[in-house]
């Protein structure tokens, strides 16, 4: 009897040890799952955290910008054109017009939205050959400057077209570290005028198209330009047309009479006697033809560029512009082939002048602004 209760004992005790330890299993089973759960969920939420900040950051990483400077009579008449490019641009550019005063880009005069309200608040009043284009220009460089991420300028008349989409352009040109401006030696009497030296000496001299392309850096030097500029204003002016002949003093030699067109020269002149012609890749990006054969008179020849009516606008002008890959200057007996990347590529990325039918006519083609 004494030993069945000494074994019954015996028995009661190894149930409470290992109820003991099934309790302790299980204690320590509930906090390791308390613990894993805990660090789950803060892994979780530090990786939520984590990813926003992420997503945040990449929110605030600034993208250079192109400046899209216009230089308009009034409204823009190929907007149509622009605002299917813009729509690829995905707010890598900036836009800036500069019409007659008191022109207003509103619901009544532009039907793309990305023109709306971008008339520069102090524009002048421009007349073609005068100083007061490149004035202008620097008006818009003024502008386009205060926006820190606008890191190049491109100037544009209110006739050019894109030729190919957004994105191509926006690579094409930030794909390297300088600006573009046609520029070359101008050789040929009449356009510079000695009166300039010693502060333009002939030496610096340039002749170009004024639709380029400048970096942030050739931007600013254009816009704090105060001894350049004041020449332009003063002795560069354009030979007065034969008609108005009459109502002055008509020279014995009228080729003496200086013919200078100040946005045929100011920019090139100027980045010139900079000596900053090194950072320059020589060459307009706006393809323009010129026809001096259009007039018979001597005086009228090559003053104005090729207008594109709705007859010109046809898909092999386009796909001729679109081939072209070297320029050739004859004053520096220099051809400049057309690389991009590294490779390569056509000149052109703009093209003027085209009338609006003529816009039109491409689009309805399909040859221009089908840029998505």
């Amino acid at each position: 009897m004494k030993r069945k209760v000494i074994l019954h004992q015996q028995k009661s005790q190894q149930h409470k040890w290992k109820k003991k330890i099934l309790t302790l299993i299980f204690v320590v089973g509930v906090c390791f799952g308390t613990l894993l759960f805990v660090q789950t969920r803060y892994n979780d939420v530090f990786g939520l955290v984590s990813f926003q900040h992420q997503v945040v950051s990449q929110s605030q990483v600034q993208i250079p910008k192109i400046a899209f400077l216009f230089i308009a009579r009034n409204r823009l008449p190929l907007e149509i054109v622009w605002d299917a490019f813009f729509r690829g641009g995905n707010n890598k550019f900036s836009i800036f017009v500069h019409s007659r005063p008191g022109f207003l880009f509103n619901n009544a005069t532009t039907r793309s939205t990305y023109f709306l309200n971008r008339q520069v608040n102090d524009s002048i009043q421009v007349d073609w050959g005068e100083a007061s284009m490149i004035e202008a220009e620097r008006i818009l460089l003024r502008h386009a400057l205060s926006d820190p991420l606008n890191d190049r300028f491109v100037f544009l008349s209110d006739s050019c077209i894109p030729l190919y989409n957004f994105s191509y352009a926006y690579d094409y040109i930030m794909s390297t570290p300088t600006s573009f401006v046609d520029s070359f030696a101008d050789k040929k009497d009449g356009r510079y005028n000695p009166k300039m030296h010693p502060v333009i000496p002939v030496r610096s001299w340039r002749k170009g198209s004024q639709w380029g392309v400048l970096t942030r850096k050739h931007a600013i030097v254009v816009v704090e330009d105060e001894t350049v500029f004041p020449m332009f204003q003063k002795y560069c002016k354009k030979k007065p047309l034969p008609e108005f002949w009459r109502d002055q003093h008509i020279p014995a030699d009228t080729s003496k009479i200086h013919n200078c067109i100040p946005d045929e020269h100011y920019v090139q002149t100027l980045l010139a006697q900079k000596g900053l012609e090194g950072e320059l890749t020589r060459r307009s990006l706006t393809h323009t033809a010129w026809d001096i054969s259009n007039s018979k008179a001597r005086d009228r020849r090559g003053w104005h560029p090729v207008t594109y009516k709705y007859s010109d606008a046809t898909p092999m002008l386009i796909k001729f512009i679109k081939e072209i890959d070297n320029i050739y200057y004859e004053t520096e007996y220099r051809r400049e082939w057309c690389s991009s990347k590294g490779k390569p590529s056509t000149c052109f990325l703009f093209a003027r002048k085209f009338t609006r039918p003529a816009a039109l006519r491409l689009i309805n083609t399909f040859v221009v602004g089908d840029f998505n």
